[in-house]
């Protein structure tokens, strides 16, 4: 190889070591930034993902059509290509494809979509600290001078040394370079950060899409992935990373909100665990909690339910998505909120309490044959005692019980007419949380294969959920 070209860089490991932390993807990628200067040294930098491919040839020319032109290319710090799923079943059973929230074009209007870890083109000067300035501008027409000054052994060495979690001791690298460490979507906080810094970004969606990956086959690696990013979003609310305060007079209000929705997912299990826990216990007792249909009070509930789920509908068909795929994804709506969201927020204020420390769940890439099966033909994947799963299981147990037993009531107790009237919106909302929830009754009691919801989790769901039954009956 002496006097020769080196080849492309394949593959790098990354060192790790006890007393070192290696800062998960952030790092690896930070140490692939470092070796790859000394190798190519190349202006334009692609991440993706390694469960990702090329779907699109053109995708490189289109994105330094960006980069390079020469009018606006120089504000230019990334080109951001949406994350398709290419393994979804026809009715997406686990909701992965995010049919309708995955256009993030009022966001690239400000200037600054969201860096999302993957199929994205940096320019390497913007991703390793420069800041944007409207006086410099890069000659692309001069050729890759880089010229390696060091034999194989020393070059060998050298890059060693590049990988090595030692060398960013007291060094920039994860504040103001690279990558962004101390959160687990360091590419949200580390696309936030370029843009502070006065750049663009660029979001391109073309028809022929430019990149495919993987979405998780089972229950449990999908509500884990949104596990980890609900509890790196929440996080970054709580950091200095927050985009109202470190977009603060550097960015848009409009760019700053749109960054704080993202942050906020995690919250959104508060309201929705209310909505499924209180009216079933209430319903127990008889408590009204809704307007009644003869009460005029009702119609602007019932024209606000009625709009909001029509128009719900008529965007994922109009979105190229089919009914029962619509069914899905709100029910995987409800589980995410009820136990990835809550999990994410119980496991930050332990955090923050110092009676636990802070772990970077990785998503499975492989799953053996008779999941395969089970995913293609849309049969939800339990299979392992996760406490995801019990939650699941005991709020879905929690509203068939009250349900039943307030049926039973209305039958052997002769209930007046008027007292079921007045329940009717809260026996139609736990019954429409039960028609969500079939999948979950068919995992706990009648499915006999690996998928199914595992003894312990069904002992322990069914024990917990007739205890709250029974609580709020006195």
């Amino acid at each position: 190889m002496e006097g020769k070209q080196l080849p492309t860089l394949v593959y790098m490991a990354r060192e790790k070591r006890f007393h070192y932390h290696h800062n998960f993807k952030a790092g690896a990628m930070n140490a692939l930034i470092r070796v790859s200067s000394q190798i190519s040294n190349g202006e334009i930098i692609l991440n993706v993902d390694c469960d990702m491919y090329s779907n699109n040839s053109e995708s490189v020319r289109d994105a330094l059509c960006f980069l390079m032109d020469e009018e606006k290319g120089n504000e230019i710090a990334y080109v951001q290509y949406p994350q398709v799923i290419n393994n979804n079943t026809k009715n997406d059973i686990y909701g992965s494809l995010l049919r309708i929230t995955n256009e993030l074009h009022g966001l690239d209007g400000y200037g600054g979509p969201l860096y999302i870890g993957t199929g994205c083109f940096h320019r390497r000067e913007a991703l390793c600290g420069r800041k944007y300035n409207k006086e410099y501008k890069r000659e692309w027409k001069r050729e890759n001078t880089k010229k390696v000054k060091y034999n194989v052994k020393e070059l060998e060495e050298k890059l060693k040394g590049l990988s090595s979690c030692t060398y960013e001791v007291k060094t920039g690298w994860g504040k103001e370079m690279g990558l962004v460490y101390g959160c687990p979507v360091e590419d949200v906080v580390t696309g936030l950060t370029i843009i502070c810094r006065g750049w663009r970004a660029i979001y391109f969606s073309p028809a022929r899409r430019s990149f495919l990956g993987l979405a998780p086959t089972t229950l449990a690696q999908a509500l884990l992935q949104h596990k980890r990013w609900c509890e790196g979003h929440i996080k970054i609310v709580f950091s200095d990373h927050c985009s109202l305060w470190q977009g603060h007079g550097r960015i848009k209000a409009g760019l700053q909100i749109g960054y704080y929705v993202y942050n906020m997912w995690g919250f959104n299990c508060i309201p929705t665990l209310c909505y499924i826990i209180i009216p079933s216990l209430c319903l127990l007792q008889g408590i009204v909690l809704f307007p009644s249909i003869s009460s005029p009070w009702f119609i602007p509930l019932a024209y606000l339910v009625i709009a909001k789920y029509t128009y719900s509908i008529g965007e994922f068909l109009f979105c190229g998505g089919t009914l029962q795929g619509w069914w899905n994804d709100q029910r995987m709506w409800m589980s995410r909120r009820t136990s990835s969201y809550l999990f994410a927020l119980i496991d930050l204020i332990l955090q923050a309490l110092g009676f636990s420390k802070s772990a970077f769940l990785i998503t499975a890439k492989v799953t053996d044959t008779d999941v395969s099966q089970r995913y293609e033909k849309e049969i939800m994947e339990f299979g392992i005692p996760s406490p995801l799963f019990l939650i699941l299981a005991t709020l879905a147990l929690l509203n068939l019980f009250s349900l039943v037993m307030m049926s039973f009531k209305s039958v052997v107790m002769n209930t007046k007419a008027g007292d079921l009237e007045a329940l009717s919106m809260q026996m139609l909302l736990c019954g429409t949380v039960v028609a969500l929830n079939l999948p979950v009754y068919q995992a706990l009691f009648l499915r006999k294969d690996k998928g199914h919801i595992p003894s312990p989790i069904t002992f322990k769901s069914v024990v917990l959920s007739l205890s709250a039954c029974i609580m709020s009956s006195y």
